[in-house]
């Protein structure tokens, strides 16, 4: 017994266990999907298992190292996919969405507000998780699904629509608790808003000719930079990688380069490395706690509640201005549900910042697995895969550059 316990804590402080995580799960969640089980929900379970069954990787920093280069690389990919011109073709609807999207959340933090003992700052970005599309994983998963080329349109524009202004809004919400704090992270935003395009052109100008297919590198260490500026001042890493994307597709005319389909799509393959050690991670981080029966009960209470209103909301505001049956606005309503990584992003910020009881944080990961899991119910065709998507989209769009 005691020659056991000593292998397995040799193993467990060994390099060799980083590179039987590797092979488990890049391989285990491929295995998993033919049972309909999406990649990066069995990688989110591999991490409990690891975590809270096994103890291993529990405050590892070499996998949050990883975890937090998945997160970056997966919102700087998200605002350099950015359409401008789809978002300013749908306008007008994409503007009443993002009001009722609005009158949505102030509903739900108020009703958040008067059940839990908790300030009206958590409870809003509690209504921001539940309420938000995760539009990463929405994005890298409608290729998947048996849809017409103008409802994916629509799924991603309103999904990247309500994603810009719930940035802002948790931007906004972790900043106001003084206006000192809020004045100074205003300030940083505005200083990247306006660094990062000088930036771009100095890279343009000064580096790129003398160091050719330098864009990407470039790209990257912007992105992380920004990423840990937002960080520092409290916003959270994925403002700052999003920020570098938006600006980057701002500037695709005057600099191509650092938006043209053969840098996208290495950011893509980068991404698909990482993406599934930050869902890792986020289920190495849960505690025994986290699963109590408050926890299933609230979690339950959301998908009952939430999941159709949700529904209702996208579905019927496309009855009333395009005429179109609940049914069929149901298609685009639909694969808008998932919430996977916007929860679990501000579910740790609720239990890093405001200490949220147990109960919440085990409740918004049970929300946010379920939300994530109903497409497949529905939509009976192959299953979301992030990784897999940015994968295949990466080597897509390398090809189309390389001609």
């Amino acid at each position: 017994m005691a020659m056991l316990k000593e292998l397995l804590d040799y193993f467990k402080s060994s390099e060799i266990t980083y590179i039987v995580l590797i092979f488990v799960i890049f391989i285990v969640p491929k295995f998993l999907q033919r049972y309909r089980l999406p990649a990066a929900i069995s990688g989110f379970g591999l991490g409990i298992f690891a975590g809270l069954g096994l103890g291993y990787f529990r405050g590892d920093a070499t996998i949050e190292l990883l975890s937090t280069l998945g997160i970056v690389t997966l919102f700087l990919h998200a605002g350099l996919d950015i359409n401008i011109a789809e978002l300013h073709r749908n306008r007008k609807i994409l503007t009443q969405h993002i009001i009722i999207f609005l009158a949505l959340l102030a509903t739900t933090s108020l009703a958040f507000l008067a059940i839990f003992d908790l300030p009206y700052r958590p409870c809003l970005l509690i209504a921001l998780a539940v309420i938000t599309p995760s539009t990463g994983f929405i994005i890298d998963s409608i290729n998947a699904l048996d849809l017409k080329p103008a409802e994916k349109e629509w799924i991603r524009s309103k999904a990247v629509a309500t994603e810009l202004v719930a940035l802002a809004c948790m931007f906004l919400t972790m900043q106001s608790l003084t206006l000192e704090t809020f004045l100074i992270s205003l300030v940083a935003i505005l200083a990247l808003v306006m660094f990062i395009p000088l930036l771009f052109r100095f890279f343009t100008s000064r580096i790129a000719p003398f160091a050719p297919n330098s864009e990407f590198a470039f790209l990257i260490m912007l992105a992380t930079i920004s990423a840990f500026v937002t960080r520092k001042i409290g916003a959270y890493y994925l403002v700052g990688a999003f920020l570098v994307g938006v600006v980057a597709r701002r500037f695709q005319q005057q600099i191509p380069s650092v938006t043209s389909e053969r840098l996208i799509g290495a950011v893509e393959l980068f991404a698909s490395f990482f993406v599934p050690f930050y869902f890792f991670h986020s289920g190495s981080l849960l505690e025994r706690d986290d699963f109590s029966r408050h926890a299933w009960l609230l979690g339950l209470a959301m998908v009952l509640v939430l999941i159709p209103i949700r529904l209702f909301v996208v579905a019927g505001h496309r009855r009333i201005v395009l005429k179109e049956p609940l049914r069929v606005g149901s298609r685009v309503a639909t694969p808008m549900l998932p919430t996977l990584i916007f929860t679990l992003v501000i579910a740790q910020i609720l239990r890093e910042r405001f200490a949220v009881d147990a109960a919440i944080y085990g409740g918004l990961v049970i929300y946010a697995l379920a939300s994530s899991m109903i497409v497949r119910f529905v939509f009976r065709s192959a299953e979301p895969d992030i990784s897999t998507d940015l994968l295949e989209d990466g080597l897509a769009r390398i090809r189309r550059g390389d001609k």
